[in-house]
């Protein structure tokens, strides 16, 4: 197989959003996730593990079955999933580890990054209040939620020949024909073209589905767009520059490649990307391509 992955990175926007819970710093305020950068701001982020979980459960609305947990054999051992990557396309796709007397694991082989802001946190706060106490007697209960408005920034890598397929050594059964691993590989095509956090959405529904995704089918292992794609000063639209100069780096790694963008949703159309629904059609017709042509 000449393709080794397929790696996309997107951009996608929370007007006002609140996508995954921190550590509390006050009983009364619920936070969210931020990391500091250089320039000395913190910036927001969903981790890699709840846009993985958003994955699984858009997975399961597209009507797969997922690998149920288990509890861990050992006393006070993790709990697990079905571990059969035969079955269950989580299992195949994200990868597990069941620490038993024999542990058994498998590499997921889709990578992904946390989705990082590309715009600052300001300190925002959302007010609330439960009355639920005051049914009993008790006061009102006050709280407030960390909330952020912005763009952010992930990267999901797909290691094409290892979708299923056991490594050497592997203490499981693994082996999928061609059309079954397309099939798995277009769903996950599918359920980033859908992606949706189930976190914090009951009061902060958010639509962190891509609005620009950057595309590339590659003879190497490398997430060549992790930071590549990003917004010009304004803020407003996004740097094509930067993105065409990673082109141009990585040419003779780069077997096919895809620009798209929701049309109308920056301050003006890119010449170079498709509509996303174009964009995202073309990369499953990759796949279909690489296991099937």
């Amino acid at each position: 197989m000449e393709a080794k992955c397929l790696t996309i990175t997107y951009l996608t926007k929370g007007s006002y959003a609140s996508l995954n819970g921190s550590d509390k710093e006050a009983d009364n305020i619920s936070s969210i996730k931020k990391i500091q950068m250089n320039d000395g701001k913190e910036y927001p982020y969903c981790s890699s593990q709840a846009v993985r979980r958003a994955l699984r459960e858009q997975l399961a609305t597209l009507g797969f079955e997922m690998s149920e947990g288990v509890a861990g054999a050992q006393e006070k051992g993790a709990a697990t999933t079905q571990c059969d990557p035969q079955l269950y396309i989580d299992d195949d796709l994200f990868g597990f580890m069941r620490a038993d007397a024999d542990t058994v694991k498998r590499t997921s082989p889709v990578r992904v990054s946390p989705l990082i802001a590309l715009n600052s946190y300001y300190g925002d706060l959302d007010f609330g209040t439960n009355y639920m106490s005051a049914v009993r007697g008790g006061n009102p209960n006050i709280f407030e939620t960390e909330i952020h408005s912005g763009f952010y920034r992930g990267t999901i890598l797909v290691e094409l020949d290892r979708v299923g397929v056991k490594s050497v050594g592997d203490k499981y059964e693994l082996s999928l024909t061609a059309s079954e691993k397309a099939v798995r590989v277009k769903a996950l095509l599918d359920a980033i073209q859908n992606l949706w956090t189930v976190g914090r959405q009951s009061r902060f529904l958010t639509d962190m589905s891509p609005k620009l995704m950057c595309g590339a089918l590659l003879k190497v292992k490398n997430p060549i767009l992790l930071e590549s794609v990003r917004l010009e000063n304004s803020g407003v639209k996004p740097d094509m520059s930067l993105i065409n100069s990673t082109r141009e780096d990585f040419r003779d790694v780069i077997i096919d490649w895809v620009i798209g963008e929701r049309k109308g949703f920056f301050e003006k159309d890119s010449n170079e990307a498709q509509p996303l629904g174009v964009a995202f059609t073309l990369m499953r017709d990759w796949v279909d391509r690489i296991y099937q042509g």
